[in-house]
């Protein structure tokens, strides 16, 4: 039986971009590629979603993009985390620790 990929939640996209480029700079379709690797196939990033979050993420000074070439010869735009990014990155670790713990509540709530 096929498992059914989910769709990001709202305000997650970032926070995911952001751990992976903190891992190492690489090339957008590689940051897409890890996401779903790393979710084992359970979220599949849609480049009408992703690209967008990761202008957007340029455009805020979180992660910088430079031309370079991509292991299979093509010319690509590879991004890396910046000082400002790594600080964002942990204040949304924070949020969505915060997150977790509330809804770990509100599920492990007997009647």
């Amino acid at each position: 039986m096929a498992r059914k990929k989910a769709d990001v939640l709202r305000g997650t996209l970032d926070l995911l971009i952001l751990r992976t480029l903190e891992l190492e700079p690489m090339h957008g379709y590689g940051i897409a590629q890890r996401i779903e690797q790393t979710t084992g196939g359970a979220f599949e990033v849609s480049p009408g979603s992703f690209f967008p979050a990761l202008y957007k993420l340029e455009q805020k000074g979180w992660v910088r993009g430079e031309w370079g070439t991509s292991e299979n010869g093509r010319r690509a735009r590879f991004y890396s985390l910046t000082a400002p990014g790594r600080k964002q990155l942990g204040t949304e670790l924070k949020k969505w620790e915060s997150v977790l713990l509330a809804i770990q509540k509100v599920l492990g709530a007997t009647s």
